[in-house]
């Protein structure tokens, strides 16, 4: 399943799922959680399970609700008959609480954990490589993560992740990577910035996420171009490949002036499996 980029529809809002299937975005969230007030929770079950019943699209995922808040298990069984394309897993703290909500599917189905939600989730970042056959792959969140903590806010002035913010992303990026799948940037929540957003998908691909979640329509061109290799990437990418096949057995080449050698190789190869 290609995930450059995965759109978020409040699961009580049906007349939005046609629109948000035809964004472009690479997979649709419908959620049950956050964006679904308690009183709106059974219509939100029932407005995902006529939807999953009819065709669809582009994959879709549900984001559930948590396991602690005694409504998981109204989720699933509303939802699993369905067959979504995968579960959002809210306030996910590592490999034994995805043994315990793949127990409660009771299904093979993929799912993508929100990983970084909780305190105790933070220590867990490096355990999902020992459940990677049941993921479809990590991402985190800077919102629930302050509020647990007390934290006044998770940015600066101007934006930027706080330090603390800062290094939750980086263990989510390399407890992905660790796990072998994909790794997804968190929202980003000014939905008028365009240039802002632009930015923040650059440095998102730069460090080596391979896709985001969006929260509207509006930003889903901008987010799949952010992780589409570009041309240049792939001739780039080709050229690299070449020179290591002409040259077989080499550990460092010269390419265009400037030395290249396995790492290179790897991300060449990387690049072409995303086009």
């Amino acid at each position: 399943m290609r995930l450059r980029s995965l759109l978020f529809v409040p699961a009580d809002r049906p007349e939005r799922f046609a629109k948000a299937a035809a964004s472009g975005a690479d997979a649709v969230i419908l959620d049950l959680e956050d964006s679904v007030a308690l009183s709106a929770k059974d219509a939100a079950r029932a407005a995902v399970a006529d939807y999953l019943a009819g065709s669809r699209g582009v994959p879709v995922l549900v984001r559930v609700n948590p396991l602690s808040s005694g409504m998981i298990e109204a989720d699933l069984a509303a939802v699993l008959g369905g067959k979504p394309d995968g579960i959002v897993f809210p306030k996910a703290e590592g490999a034994k609480s995805i043994a315990a909500l793949a127990a409660l599917m009771a299904v093979d189905m993929p799912i993508l954990p929100i990983a970084t939600e909780t305190a105790a989730a933070i220590f867990e970042l490096g355990s999902y490589r020992e459940v990677s056959e049941k993921l479809l792959g990590l991402t985190w969140g800077a919102e629930d993560l302050p509020a647990a903590t007390g934290a006044i806010s998770s940015r600066e002035d101007d934006g930027r992740y706080t330090q603390p913010y800062e290094m939750v992303r980086s263990l989510t990026l390399f407890g992905a990577h660790a796990a072998g799948v994909a790794a997804i940037e968190t929202v980003f929540p000014a939905i008028r910035d365009e240039a802002g957003l632009a930015t923040y998908v650059a440095r998102a691909r730069r460090d080596g996420f391979t896709g985001m979640m969006a929260l509207h329509p509006a930003q889903v061109a901008i987010i799949n171009a952010g992780f589409t290799p570009s041309d240049e990437d792939i001739a780039r990418a080709r050229h690299i490949i070449a020179a290591f096949a002409e040259n077989p057995g080499a550990g460092v080449l010269s390419l265009d002036g400037q030395m290249i050698d396995a790492p290179h190789l790897a991300q060449a190869r990387r690049v072409l499996s995303r086009v």
